[in-house]
């Protein structure tokens, strides 16, 4: 059974995003960019809410004709424009979405062990929001977080309120040139508080 993989980066005071979804603070060069894009190519498909997808529909898919742009840059937008790709949302319609993605209203737990029973690359989850309810249900598998050497103060913080304890393995860290630190956790198990 693939795993469905939280790839997320993060502030060191443990924020995703800053207020009106600013990620300006994000310290990504060649280099980082190129070992997730070595990570991500690997994929099986990428799960985002509306929000992320948004964000990446409006850039990555012209991304490459930019003369500008790196060639890790070039490759990402490739890489982003061929994956499948589910994006969680009550108000896009199919036809709202485009580059091999799929809309599908809410996370039901029954149909994402369905997904993840199918053949191919780890799922790899990213998004404030929807990362919450793939969390609350316990659908997470491993946690890819990139945390950035930056307090950003306020916004939207990575993990919601939980009245349980999830247990996590260290499988990797790795340090980046930009002062980034991956920290790649497996989720060995989650009971309520106080249990166990």
């Amino acid at each position: 059974m693939r795993k469905i993989v939280f790839h997320m980066s993060v502030s060191l005071d443990g924020y995703m995003e800053g207020p009106g979804h600013d990620i300006s603070w994000h310290r990504v060069d060649d280099d980082l960019h190129q070992y997730m894009n070595d990570t991500l190519r690997e994929a099986g498909g990428f799960l985002s809410g509306r929000v992320l997808y948004e964000l990446m529909a409006d850039f990555w898919p012209t991304a490459d004709q930019d003369p500008e742009a790196s060639p890790v840059m070039v490759e990402f937008a490739g890489i982003w424009r061929d994956m499948p790709k589910i994006v969680y949302s009550r108000t896009l319609r199919d036809a709202d979405v485009g580059w091999n993605t799929t809309v599908v209203r809410e996370v039901v737990p029954d149909e994402v062990r369905a997904l993840k029973a199918r053949p191919g690359g780890e799922l790899v989850l990213s998004g404030a929001r929807i990362a919450q309810a793939f969390l609350g249900y316990g659908l997470v598998d491993e946690f890819r977080v990139y945390v950035h050497p930056v307090l950003v103060g306020r916004g939207t913080p990575m993990f919601p309120e939980t009245s349980s304890l999830t247990d996590l393995r260290l499988l990797e860290s790795r340090t980046f040139g930009t002062g980034v630190v991956l920290l790649r956790y497996e989720v060995r198990g989650t009971a309520p508080r106080g249990s166990g």
